[in-house]
């Protein structure tokens, strides 16, 4: 029989909690009765429905126990507050194993870059990491919880919307590894000095680094600077990946090939050429960023080849599939629905440029968001770089891509609206076979629902593509 992740016993010794009923032991730990697995903990969080009103649906679902701060029926665990306790049993569950810890932050490619890192941990041994986005104050110690005690190696993914919010989830892991994969205009509007506010956000990860840790930096990035004075004041040991000299990965060729590509780098002096399975351009740096993280974590370079040449793009962060029009012939779609911001839009376009369409080459685009004062120039500015990228046709849909609408030639303007909703049906009665359209936008404008809405277009047949 496998060994608990948590008995009942060490869940009270970790938060101080109090036992109410029979003593149990738990796979896995949950906080939605949604997903709960047999066997998990539920922990019942505060929020807008206080989370102990689901303890009696956790039990029914096969919940060994819960922790709670309000008794319920079922065997459970009482405290003040679940979260702080949910904070003291990732903070156990680190301190019990031997793993080696790796952090990941940073602007724009920090969800595929985990998982990237992920799926090589688990080629090399019994791993643990992130799973989606789970990167805030709740994410972060939730996975730490549910980290087994045997683990070797580990990922997390740290993310923030304000400053002061990476380096208390940073210490809580204490990575040996961490890095930033770049820097730019995400949640501008809540630093009052702009990017440099966002920069020194993400060098807080820095702040959970032991002793001698490494810290992995993007030389290309105009922050390199700052985050590597953040990065040293910590004691860390710097790795730096881009594509000028002097950076410990430096790319020197990226060749896209359908749906992937290879990687021409030189890695501390030696030239190296790897596959990796996906197609974007940004994937030459990410790779190196990946590489990086993962030398610093004891991975073989063989093991991380093999692992870059399996990641393929994850959902609404470039998947690409190929959908049946009703009338005959395909189009395919590049789902980058999850998120944007002004550098993952132009990292899109230039993905969309270099994909071998048969058809036209059509951006999909709704507000992104969380962008300040200066939000409608940001959209504006996108004009530029679309024509660059020889897009043949732009939908938009928002109030802040009528920026963008407004200042695009007319040759490019296929249609804008005020909603995703209103804007499917348009792209949709457009679409030709052989069309290659991506759609991008912030999760809030729901850039998801065109997605959506074009895939059910027909049978999707996902392909390997960027992400």
């Amino acid at each position: 029989m496998a060994e608990p992740l948590w008995t009942s016993s060490e869940i009270c010794t970790a938060t101080g909690g109090l036992l109410q009923g029979a003593e149990f032991e738990v796979a896995g730990v949950s906080i939605d009765t949604r997903t709960l697995e047999p066997g998990d903990l539920f922990v019942a969080l505060k929020g807008e429905r206080d989370g102990f009103v689901y303890a009696r649906d956790a039990f029914e679902r096969g919940a060994a126990g819960a922790l709670t701060y309000q008794p319920v029926e079922g065997p459970h665990i009482e405290v003040e507050d679940t979260l702080v306790a949910l904070e003291r049993m990732g903070v156990v569950a680190r301190m019990r194993s031997p793993a080696l810890r790796g952090a990941v932050t940073g602007s724009v490619g920090k969800t595929s870059v985990t998982q990237a890192i992920k799926t090589a941990l688990e080629l090399a041994g019994p791993a643990h990491g992130s799973v989606k986005s789970y990167n805030n104050h709740v994410g972060v110690p939730l996975t730490l919880a549910r980290m087994p005690k045997g683990t070797r190696r580990a990922v997390f993914e740290i993310g923030m919307n304000h400053a002061g919010e990476i380096e208390p989830l940073a210490r809580m892991v204490e990575p040996h590894a961490a890095c930033v994969t770049t820097v730019g205009p995400v949640h501008i509007e809540n630093f009052a000095d702009g990017e440099a506010g966002v920069a020194r956000a993400k060098g807080e990860i820095f702040s959970g680094l032991v002793p001698g840790g490494t810290a992995v930096l993007n030389a290309d990035d105009p922050w390199f600077g700052l985050l590597s004075a953040m990065a040293k004041a910590e004691g860390a040991r710097i790795e730096s990946f881009g594509s000028g000299e002097g950076c410990s990965a430096r790319l020197t060729g990226f060749e896209p090939h359908g749906g992937g590509a290879v990687v021409r780098a030189r890695l501390d002096g030696r030239d190296i050429d790897f596959t990796i399975a996906q197609n974007g351009a940004h994937w030459g740096p990410n790779s190196l960023c990946a590489l990086l993280m993962l030398r610093a974590l004891d991975v073989d370079l063989d093991v991380a080849f093999e692992a870059l040449a399996r990641f393929g793009p994850l959902p609404g962060r470039g998947l690409e599939s190929r959908i049946g029009l009703p009338g005959g012939g395909a189009f395919t779609l590049i789902d980058e629905s999850y998120n944007a911001n002004p550098m993952s839009m132009r990292a899109a376009f230039a993905t969309l440029k270099a994909h071998p369409a048969g058809g036209r080459r059509i951006a999909v685009l709704t507000d992104m968001l969380e962008l300040g004062a200066a939000a409608a120039q940001r959209h504006a500015e996108l004009a530029g770089p679309l024509q660059d990228a020889g897009i043949d046709l732009v939908f938009c849909a928002g109030p802040l891509m009528r920026a963008l609408w407004d200042v695009l030639p007319p040759g490019l303007r296929g249609g804008w609206a005020t909603s995703a909703a209103e804007l499917a049906s348009e792209v949709q009665g457009a679409l030709r076979a052989g069309d290659v359209v991506v759609v991008k936008g912030s999760n809030g404008s729901k850039a998801w629902q065109v997605a959506q809405a074009l895939a059910s277009e027909g049978a999707p047949a996902p392909v390997r593509g960027a992400a």
